[in-house]
């Protein structure tokens, strides 16, 4: 399938960007675990390697291309952390907010398309592989309407990251938020910024993932 075979080759060329080590051995002689560490001034590569990851999965597709937009960056860096603090891989916030209340929080102008989430050890191409290799995540990454793109995530000090992607549809205006005021939030509204707050230095393993299907 071609659209696997786009996603292969990103993932070999990350491979051969990567400088082989020596492994760590543990107590028992033998190779340790490696973790995925992501850095704090990984930010922006993680972020366009992930936009250009999914642009060459949605053009040989026939599907138009994203941009990465600063609020949608600001909406998943949020739940990312949210659902470390909930310790659940789930699309609601600790308060009950909703996508669709956290692309209102960031003043997004556009419609949600869709969002897909993770909880994983996995890097942030491998864990798009796995979003591929299901129906529901897939339609979402490839969601014809989506025009504008979102990614953040939050790293475990044990090396857990949770991984956020939201899409877009600037052409249309934002849903009715469904917020449940009687909540309560873990999240800093601070978070809810453009800016992206430094993800903690710490990351390999399996994967679950769930999924806001696009509407």
């Amino acid at each position: 399938m071609r659209v696997l075979s786009v996603l292969l080759i990103a993932l070999i060329s990350l491979a051969a960007c990567d400088v082989p080590s020596a492994p760590t051995l543990g107590a028992d002689g033998r190779p340790l675990p490696k973790l995925y560490r992501i850095r704090p001034n990984d930010t922006a590569k993680l972020q366009f390697r992930m936009l250009d990851s999914v642009n060459a999965l949605r053009t040989s597709q026939g599907v138009d291309a994203v941009d990465l937009n600063p609020q949608l960056n600001a909406a998943a860096a949020t739940h990312s952390r949210d659902m470390a603090l909930q310790n659940r891989p789930w699309h609601f916030g600790s308060d009950g907010s909703s996508p669709i209340d956290r692309l209102a929080r960031v003043n997004y102008s556009g419609t949600l398309s869709g969002e897909t989430i993770s909880e994983t050890y996995e890097t942030e191409l491998e864990t798009l592989a796995a979003w591929m290799a299901q129906s529901d995540t897939r339609r979402t990454i490839l969601a014809p309407s989506a025009r504008d793109m979102g990614f953040a995530w939050f790293q475990e000090p044990n090396g857990k990251i949770w991984w956020t992607l939201v899409l877009g549809d600037p052409s249309k205006p934002p849903m009715v938020p469904t917020t449940n005021p009687a909540a309560t939030r873990l999240v800093p509204a601070s978070v809810d910024t453009p800016e992206l707050n430094a993800v903690e230095d710490t990351d390999e393993e399996i994967v679950t993932v769930t999924t806001l299907p696009s509407s």
